[in-house]
């Protein structure tokens, strides 16, 4: 029998189990092209209608274009289409026959930071795009940085418009080598980062090796995507199942029916298994798993469902359902890394909302310990402020318990939003734990 309310899907979030489907997003700055190159990866995978490709070829001629613009199939908004720019997250979908891509194609603007965090918090792969006339910049490095932070497994460097420069060998060369060292601080093994010359406009290096770049002799985007393996991202970690909706229709056909509805963040839940419910720690077992298309004897991490419990619990939105053997021990206190994307610094004493997963409670700023330079690789001790776009190390006390991992152990569940309580806007975007730690950079108290 179907739940009596459907479950909402996340479509990005929902296929992401799926084992041949690679979570990616791309990154850089402003003109760098990476809409060009999204438009590129769509046209080349052949995943756009043949109307689309008519629309954007009759644009560009409109527009005293010789090839069509491709980056007219992705600059859906009209204050893109005005500027030429991207300003939000669009997500993209196509596929070769090896393998299924979702893209998260994010904004180049350092204001829009925070999409770029969005876009690229699941991403399994982000492809980091520089224009080879500029080579690597402040955003290149502001970006490789919280790619580091938020765990991205692999990266690609895109040296874009290789064509337009004098001697592509030299440099492609002098720019990989420069951003292999920005990456070796970060962190990151060779093995972990592809550059890639290509010119997303003539489609070099894209699906087609191209002639014009003999210096390289590594794989084209496309086929570096279909083979880089698809690792998951997260360490083994049990059930995570944050409530979002309960479920009580109290009707005639459902008099009783009690259902936590939510989004399995991580992990595998079966009918009987045992579990147990944070922040309250009351522990019981699943009765039965109910989908919008009917009962599952069991479900695993980006399904959507409906859990019941054998027991008449209290459990309410914003609540945390866990395996028994490794659920997160809920806490007040908190050391954080957080991204700072407001215009209004971040101070110690300020009082902001904390939303994690579908919980939002106020939280008090404690202590900033240490501020990231992502552009010299350095950390500086007791800043007195956190400003737009910098990274620091805080601590922070919430007004009610949350349960939540550290980030290095679960993405999902270690991760949260801080949130202006007056205008509801986002301010900034947080990792518990120590996300600095992983980075290779020397301790401020040892200089």
């Amino acid at each position: 029998m179907p739940s009596p309310t459907p479950v909402q899907s996340f479509q990005p979030t929902a296929v992401q189990a799926a084992p041949d489907l690679l979570r990616i997003a791309t990154a850089g700055s402003v003109d760098d092209g990476k809409s060009t190159l999204v438009g590129r990866l769509l046209y080349d995978t052949k995943s756009v209608l043949a109307d689309q490709i008519d629309a954007v070829t009759k644009a560009s001629v409109d527009r005293g274009m010789d090839t069509p613009d491709l980056s007219l199939l992705v600059d859906g908004l009209r204050a893109e289409r005005e500027q030429g720019i991207t300003i939000d997250v669009a997500y993209r979908y196509f596929a070769t026959p090896t393998r299924s891509f979702v893209l998260a194609d994010t904004p180049g603007h350092v204001q829009y930071t925070r999409n770029t965090v969005s876009g690229a918090s699941t991403a399994q792969l982000v492809i980091l795009l520089v224009d080879a006339r500029n080579g690597v910049v402040a955003q290149t490095r502001r970006h490789a940085a919280v790619m580091a932070l938020l765990g991205v497994p692999r990266l690609v460097l895109a040296v874009n418009k290789i064509d337009l420069v004098d001697d592509p060998a030299q440099v492609f060369a002098q720019i990989s080598s420069e951003f292999n060292d920005i990456t070796r601080s970060l962190g990151y093994s060779p093995d972990q980062v592809q550059e890639i010359p290509v010119s997303a406009l003539r489609g070099d290096n894209v699906a087609i090796k191209s002639e014009l770049t003999p210096y390289y002799d590594g794989p084209t985007l496309i086929e570096h995507l279909e083979a880089v393996p698809n690792e998951p991202d997260v360490t083994d970690v049990g059930l995570r199942f944050p409530v979002q909706y309960v479920i009580r229709p109290r009707t005639s056909e459902y008099p009783d029916y009690r259902g936590y509805a939510g989004l399995i963040a991580a992990g595998r839940v079966s009918v009987g298994d045992e579990v147990v419910v944070q922040p309250s720690g009351v522990r019981t077992r699943i009765a039965k798993i109910d989908t919008a298309d009917g009962e599952l004897e069991s479900a695993h991490t980006g399904r959507s469902i409906t859990l019941l419990l054998e027991d008449d619990l209290d459990v309410s939105r914003g609540d945390l359902i866990a395996s028994v053997a490794d659920a997160p021990e809920p806490s007040q206190e908190f050391t954080a890394t957080v991204c700072w994307l407001a215009e209004k610094a971040l101070r110690p004493g300020a009082r902001l909302l904390l939303k994690h997963g579908a919980k939002t409670t106020q939280v008090i700023i404690g202590s900033l310990d240490t501020l990231f330079d992502e552009q010299e690789l350095a950390l500086i001790d007791a800043p007195e402020t956190v400003e737009l776009n910098q990274i620091g190390r805080i601590s922070l006390m919430t007004a009610e318990p949350i349960a939540a991992d550290d980030y290095q152990v679960d993405r999902e569940s270690g991760s949260f939003l801080l949130i202006d309580p007056q205008g509801g806007n986002t301010l900034g975007a947080g990792l518990i734990g120590d996300a600095l730690a992983p980075l290779h950079l020397p301790d401020p108290a040892s200089a």
